[in-house]
Order: structure tokens, then sequence, then C-alpha cells
């Protein structure tokens, strides 16, 4: 027979972290990062150092990595992983529809570049921090950086850092290091705030649930 509080309780806070996830990385990312022109790196650098050099057109580079990025991380990371991450990536694009509809509710931080690139720091730790510490993914970058992290075994900050260190090296080569230094704040700062966010508690976290209720992200 079904039981309310042992059914129904865990997946209302299962997806209910998700949506709280990808609304809060929503939010930073159209009031903070597309207002000052703040990249992450990652995919969508990725998708602007190949527009510059090769001329292949972010529409067309953009969601062939996204979905090579999820088809990898399906592929060592589950079912349960593919589930977290589509409802994600669609709260994600649901919540930044309802932000453009309305202007900025934040002020305008494009004279204070610092102050814009931690703040958009901390909205994108714990939001995507929250999203894959379920086992999700909001984007191509969060997938990639799971994989990683599931294979060799390090802490999901670290892959993070990886990724756009080595993404934000390469847009070097046609963007100004003046440019680049504020999104290299955002990301040093962004990639321990998600492996924390991810791992704080988890211990606990593992001995109280199921097998089946925990991520199978390290």
């Amino acid at each position: 027979m079904f039981s309310p509080g042992s059914k129904l309780k865990p997946w209302l806070r299962t997806y209910g972290v998700v949506l709280l996830g990808a609304a809060i990385l929503s939010f930073g990312l159209y009031n903070i990062h597309e207002q000052t022109s703040i990249t992450e790196g990652g995919v969508l650098g990725m998708t602007l150092f190949l527009q510059h050099w090769f001329g292949l057109s972010p529409s067309i580079t953009s969601p062939i990595m996204d979905i090579a990025c999820y088809a990898l991380a399906w592929r060592f990371l589950g079912n349960a992983f593919a589930k977290y991450a589509v409802v994600a990536s669609l709260a994600f694009a649901a919540f930044h529809r309802l932000w453009e509809a309305f202007p900025p509710l934040l002020p305008d931080l494009s004279g204070h570049p610092l102050v814009a690139a931690v703040l958009g720091a901390l909205f994108v730790g714990v939001g995507v921090g929250l999203v894959v510490r379920i086992g999700g993914a909001c984007g191509g970058d969060d997938a990639l950086a799971l994989t990683i992290s599931h294979l060799s075994k390090w802490p999901i900050a670290r892959c993070y850092l990886l990724t756009d260190l080595t993404v934000l090296a390469l847009s070097l080569s046609y963007i100004p290091f003046t440019r680049i230094f504020f999104s290299l704040v955002t990301v040093s700062i962004s990639s321990p705030v998600i492996g924390w966010i991810q791992s704080v508690g988890r211990e606990e976290a593992v001995d109280e649930a199921r097998p089946e209720e925990v991520p199978p992200v390290r």
C-alpha cells in the first residue's frame, strides 16, 4: 500500500531541490552575468572560441556539445542522472523565460565588475551545487564535470575549475586578459561553492537514504 511518508515526501524534496537550484542559477545568469557580460567559461565559452576561429555558429556547436556531454554522463551515471537532468534543464529554461518577462531585478553592476563577478559566482555556485547534489545537471558543463568527477574520483569543484580554466585559457587567444580576469574571479569562487554545496552533510544523507535514493555522484 502507498505510504505518503516513505514515497511522497522524499520525491517532493528531491525535485524541490532541483527546481530551487534551477531558479537560483537562472536568476543569477539573467540578472548579473547577462547584464554585465561576465561569462563562466565552459560550453558557452567554447562556442564563442569555435565561432571566432572557425566560423562555426553557436546555434550549431552549443546543442552538439550539450548533447555530447549529456550522452557521456548518461553512459557513466545512468538513468537517474538523465531523469534529474531533464527536469533541471526544463526548469532552468522555464525560470529563465520567467525572469526575462521582467526588467532586471538587481541593480546594474556593469560599473562594478568585481562585485558582479563575486555575486554572480555565488548564484552559480549555490544554484548548480543544489542540482548536482541531487545528481542532475542544468547544462553540458555540469554533465561533463559530473562525468569527470565520477571517472577520476576528483572533487566536483576541481572538475568544474579544470574545464572552465581550460576554456578561459583558450579564450585568451582572442579576448584581452582584462576581460577574462573577472571571469577567472567568477569560476575561482563558483567552483568551490559548488563543491561545498554538493558535499556538505552528504555522509549523513547517504546513511539515512535508501540505496536507490543516493545520487550516483561522488
